[in-house]
C-alpha cells in the first residue's frame, strides 16, 4: 500500500495544503467528501498531520468555511462597476452571479446552510450591500425595494451556481441557458421592483 507522500511545509503552508485540498474536494464532490482520510488524501499526507493542525475534522471544516467566506467577500467587494458610461440594466446581476459561482460559492452557501452554519454569511450579506450602495448606487430607489433587489440577485445567482449546469443537462438546454433566462427575467421585474406603484 502506498503512503501519501510527505512534504516538509511550514505550519502555515501545511494548514493552507490541507485546506485547499478540502476546498477541491468540497467543489468537485461536495460535502459528503470531506472526510479524514479523503482530505488526507487529497492532500498528500497523514491524518496525524491533519489532526495535529486542526484538532479534528470538524475543524478542517470550520477552517474551509471561513477561508471560504473571506474569499468570496474579497470577490465582492473587488467588483467594479464601469465609469464615464451609463451602466448596462443587470450588469450589477452579473457581477453577483460571477462571484457566487467562482470556486464553488454555491456550494459553500448550501453546505453552510445544511449544517445551520448560515450565520457564517453575515460578512458577506454586508459585503454585497457595500457594492450595492457604494458601488451601484441605484437612483430613485427606496431602500426597501433596494434590499428585494439584493435578495432577488442573491437567491437567483446561487441557484444558478448550484443546480443550473446539472439542470441545463437534465433538461437539454444549451449550456448557460439558465443564466441567459435568469437575466431576462430579472430585467424584466427590475422596473417593478424598482418602481412598485408603477409610476413612471
Amino acid at each position: 500500500m502506498n503512503r501519501p507522500t510527505r512534504k516538509r511545509r511550514s505550519p502555515e503552508e501545511s494548514r493552507a495544503n490541507i485546506l485547499a485540498a478540502a476546498e477541491r474536494l468540497l467543489i468537485s464532490n461536495g460535502p459528503q467528501s470531506l472526510r479524514l482520510a479523503d482530505v488526507a488524501k487529497e492532500a498528500s499526507v497523514v491524518h496525524a498531520t491533519i489532526l495535529h493542525h486542526f484538532g479534528s475534522i470538524h475543524g478542517v471544516h470550520t477552517a474551509l468555511m471561513e477561508r471560504m467566506i473571506e474569499d468570496l467577500v474579497e470577490r465582492i467587494l473587488a467588483l467594479q462597476m464601469p465609469e464615464g458610461a451609463e451602466i448596462p440594466r443587470g450588469f450589477a446581476f452579473n457581477l453577483l452571479i460571477e462571484a457566487f459561482n467562482d470556486k464553488g460559492a454555491a456550494r459553500l452557501a448550501a453546505w453552510l446552510e445544511l449544517t445551520d452554519e448560515s450565520r457564517r454569511l453575515t460578512s458577506v450579506r454586508e459585503a454585497v450591500n457595500t457594492v450595492i450602495r457604494e458601488k451601484i448606487r441605484p437612483e430613485g430607489v427606496p431602500l426597501d425595494r433596494l434590499e428585494d433587489i439584493i435578495l432577488l440577485s442573491i437567491t437567483m445567482a446561487l441557484g444558478i451556481g448550484l443546480f443550473g449546469p446539472s439542470l441545463e443537462a437534465m433538461l437539454d438546454r444549451p449550456d448557460g441557458r439558465t443564466r441567459e433566462m435568469a437575466l431576462e427575467l430579472f430585467h424584466s421585474g427590475l422596473e417593478t421592483l424598482s418602481n412598485p406603484n408603477g409610476k413612471s
